[in-house]
Parts: C-alpha cells; structure tokens; sequence
C-alpha cells in the first residue's frame, strides 16, 4: 500500500518525499516508459515537489507526445533529457571531460543533468590520452572545478590521467565505445575501478546521469558546509 510518502498511480508508487531526504526530486527513467506513463509521473511530481524535474533515456517521438501534455517543459535532444523547473545555481563548478567524440552522448548526458540540478557546467571534449598534449593544455580548467567528471570508453585510461592532475573529487564514467575488448564498456569500467591514481569514484557504464549525481550530492554537502 502506498504511505504519505507516496502516490500510487496504479502503474508506479511515486516518491513524492525524496525532495526532502535528498535534495532533488525523484528521476524518472524513460526508457521503457509510455508517454502517458511519463506525463502522469511528471504531474505528480510537479504538485508535490517544488525543485527540478527530470526524465532521462527519452527519446524524440515521445518527448514530442509528453510536452504536449505537460506544457513549460524543455528537451534536450542530445543528452535526451526532459526537464520542467531546472534549478538555480549552486555555485559549485564541474567540468566534464570526455575522451573521444565517440563519448559525447554519454557526456551530454552528464552536462545536461548536472545543469538542471544547478550545478556550472563547463565541457572539455577529445581529450582523451592518445593526444595527451590535449589533456594537459587543460590543466588549469580542470583543476579550477570543484568537481570533474570523467567519461571515456577503449581502456578508459583518461581517468587516472585526470586523477593524477587534479585534488578535487573525480567522477569516472566508462563509456561502451570501443572495439571487441573493449567488451562494450567492461574494460574501461574494470580499469578505471583499478586505477593508481586514489580515490577515484566510477559510475555504471554509460551512465552520464549517475556521474550528474554523485557531482549533486558533493555539490550539497559543500553548500551545507559553506559559513
């Protein structure tokens, strides 16, 4: 049964209390979804929650047939991203870093959560390690951002290359780009998961929305700790 802390629509049970624990209101996973599905948990989010809301994996055509039922919504086609209400800024800066052009869907996706959440998004692209002369043209971008995220496929070394260039935290995304070792992104995931350069935080392949919010929870907790 759903609680307070829910709303059962029958086909889903919203979390209309996360905004409060979490700083952000449920995400809602398209992929899958109908836009009739999505439109429904849209609305209940927007009467419920006062902060950004987010769909993410949605393609064209249904992004098309959701914006037309729930109006004041923009889409970004790239990152294939809904969003309604995105947030103000935070003052907290990522820049998002990607190896290849290859990497760029993923890397959009990252740019465009973390944007709508409210965080200041700057992109670094092909800067992968076979030109490391353009990683290190970089540096002084990199190491201005409270946060970098990493996204890279083939063997995924770009995150230790920025790992060892940098202090503040990285957020590694491996990508499936790449040739058949590359095992569709199990490689660089495995390599960055071993990386030498400490501390380093990986994220689930492809998953540029995973690396938005692990860089939105430090982004919270640096706010929270601000005199």
């Amino acid at each position: 049964m759903a609680g307070p802390d829910v709303v059962d629509l029958g086909f889903a049970r919203v979390d209309v209390d996360r905004e409060a624990r979490q700083g952000l209101p449920e995400v809602i996973y398209g992929s899958g979804k109908t836009p009739e599905q999505i439109s429904g948990i849209v609305r209940t989010l927007l009467r419920h929650n006062d902060g950004p809301v987010l769909a993410t994996r949605v393609d064209d055509d249904v992004a098309t047939s959701v914006l037309a039922a729930v109006p004041d919504g923009a889409y970004d086609r790239e990152a294939r991203l809904l969003v309604w209400r995105p947030a103000a800024s935070l003052g907290f800066g990522v820049v998002v870093a990607v190896a290849g052009t290859a990497d760029l869907p993923v890397a959009r996706e990252a740019a465009a959560v973390a944007a709508a959440t409210g965080l200041d998004v700057t992109t670094v692209t092909d800067v992968g390690v076979a030109g490391l002369h353009r990683l290190l043209a970089e540096q002084d971008r990199l190491r201005a951002a409270d946060t970098v995220i990493v996204v890279a496929g083939m063997e995924g070394a770009l995150a230790s290359a920025v790992g060892g260039l940098v202090a503040c935290p990285v957020v590694a995304v491996p990508t499936s780009t790449g040739y058949g070792a590359g095992l569709e992104g199990v490689t660089a995931l495995l390599a960055m998961h071993a990386s030498c350069a400490a501390g380093i935080t990986v994220v689930n392949i492809d998953s540029g929305f995973g690396a938005a919010m692990a860089a939105f929870r430090l982004a919270r907790v640096a706010r929270r700790r601000t005199p």
